[in-house]
């Protein structure tokens, strides 16, 4: 699927820490201790992995870019430098702990972080005055999901997709193909071993 790389644009993301508040590191650990089920690894993604996922994104044509599991945004930063003046960045997460160490710590006024679930990802984005999504990227476990739950996201996500766009995910299991197979008509595949622990990538297109 062809992509155009990003834009030549000037950061705008601004990252504070407000006293008191933890380092991402630290907010991490914190948030995997609590849910390993949910967050699904012990350290955020690597750099080459984040560039190597966000490469494929026609990001010129992307007015709404959705993340699922955000955590401590480590994805959130980069997508924001890449993304038009004009795009939002839905942000979905579980944990309100992440959700509100995001709002304290990420500004910029295309930032919406969700305190939901990536099941319901069409009525928030219906809340959020958006019909569709371009792109839609997932760090979720899938596999280690309650039964149900990663079947009903992938479905969701395909039907909120639009023509042209794709579902990004990593995943350090390459069981999560069987729940995404079955709702995108191409799916390509990579591998990333500079990362901790090495993540398959899919890129799932949609129409």
């Amino acid at each position: 699927m062809p992509s155009s790389s990003a834009p030549t644009l000037a950061k705008r993301t601004r990252i504070r820490r407000p006293a008191g508040v933890p380092s991402p590191w630290g907010m991490f650990f914190k948030g995997f201790l609590k849910h390993p089920v949910m967050v699904g690894s012990i350290i955020p993604s690597s750099k080459v992995l984040i560039d190597r996922m966000l490469a494929r994104v026609d990001w010129e044509n992307t007015k709404l870019f959705v993340e699922y599991g955000p955590g401590v945004g480590t994805f959130c930063n980069h997508i924001l430098d890449r993304m038009a003046p004009d795009a939002t960045l839905i942000a979905i997460d579980t944990n309100p702990e992440f959700i509100q160490y995001l709002r304290r710590t990420i500004d910029d006024r295309r930032f919406e972080p969700v305190h939901g679930s990536a099941a319901d990802v069409a009525q928030i984005i219906r809340d959020h005055g958006h019909e569709a999504a371009d792109f839609v990227l997932s760090g979720l476990p899938f596999s280690t999901l309650p039964p149900g739950v990663g079947d009903t996201i992938a479905e969701q996500t395909a039907h909120v997709i639009r023509p042209g766009g794709a579902f990004l995910v990593y995943q350090f299991s390459p069981k999560v193909k069987s729940f995404i197979a079955p709702h995108f008509g191409r799916i390509d595949h990579a591998f990333e071993p500079i990362n901790i622990p090495p993540a398959q990538l899919y890129w799932a297109w949609k129409g």
